[in-house]
């Protein structure tokens, strides 16, 4: 019951931030593609490595939109919760229209994740705060200077059995909110809102995907621009644990 409350106090701080707005703001609805790769390779017990690569294009792969590649070190605490630390870099493509400089981003990240179940519901919760460097990019030139900002992102994501074969798809049903923060962060507080909903399916013990669709809604810098983003989505996940060694 927390975890809807949480869920709908998110959802309805958006809405109440976009209405306040109506008059004024314009939104451009996008079609794209993303693909991911995420790793969680463990060394030991509790010791991982994490690693991720992404990338979404515009409409059904014609032009790009980002590439983003992560890497981290992770510690797991016990059966339900895990903690990340580790470091980030998104290129994106130009913003203006035929240009030609891509904007880049590096991130340092900190995470902590919680798994739980409410009979046969799988629960994940995560909290991911990055400190983000982004280039500054005027009339198609690289300044040479950065802005900074720090993100705060919260995630819910719920899996669902719908069969009984365990080896048949399972529903997933995800939200994730996204805060920012910083002296150059003034109209746009609100950074964007991700809804998934798709299915997760296990290929082998280690390989499992999720796919389905993602609806992104993002306020510019100017905080009456927004986009809206019906993404495609196909993340392919490895997990890889350590035996467990016996005295």
């Amino acid at each position: 019951m927390k975890l809807i409350i949480i869920w709908l106090i998110s959802f309805h701080c958006i809405s109440f931030s976009s209405k306040g707005q109506a008059v004024q703001k314009s939104i451009t609805h996008n079609t794209q593609s993303w693909v991911g790769f995420i790793s969680n390779i463990f060394i030991d017990q509790h010791w991982f490595i994490t690693a991720d690569l992404h990338l979404r294009e515009n409409d059904f792969f014609r032009s790009n939109s980002f590439f983003l590649g992560r890497v981290g070190v992770g510690y797991q605490l016990n059966e339900k919760l895990s903690v990340v630390g580790g470091y980030a870099n998104l290129l994106s493509a130009p913003a203006m229209s035929g240009g030609k400089t891509s904007s880049d981003e590096n991130r340092i990240f900190q995470q902590v994740q919680f798994t739980s179940s409410a009979k046969k519901i799988s629960i994940v919760q995560r909290i991911r705060n990055e400190q983000r460097w982004q280039a500054i990019i005027v009339n198609d030139q690289n300044t040479g200077k950065s802005k900074f900002s720090n993100r705060v992102r919260y995630l819910l994501s719920i899996t669902i059995p719908i069969f009984k074969n365990k080896k048949l798809p399972q529903l997933v049903l995800a939200d994730e909110v996204m805060l920012q923060f910083g002296r150059n962060i003034v109209n746009n507080t609100f950074d964007q809102n991700r809804i998934f909903t798709g299915i997760r399916q296990k290929i082998t013990k280690t390989l499992s995907f999720d796919a389905g669709y993602m609806n992104v809604f993002q306020q510019k810098s100017n905080g009456s621009s927004y986009n809206r983003n019906d993404t495609y989505r196909l993340f392919l996940y490895y997990n890889l644990h350590a035996k467990r060694t016996t005295k």
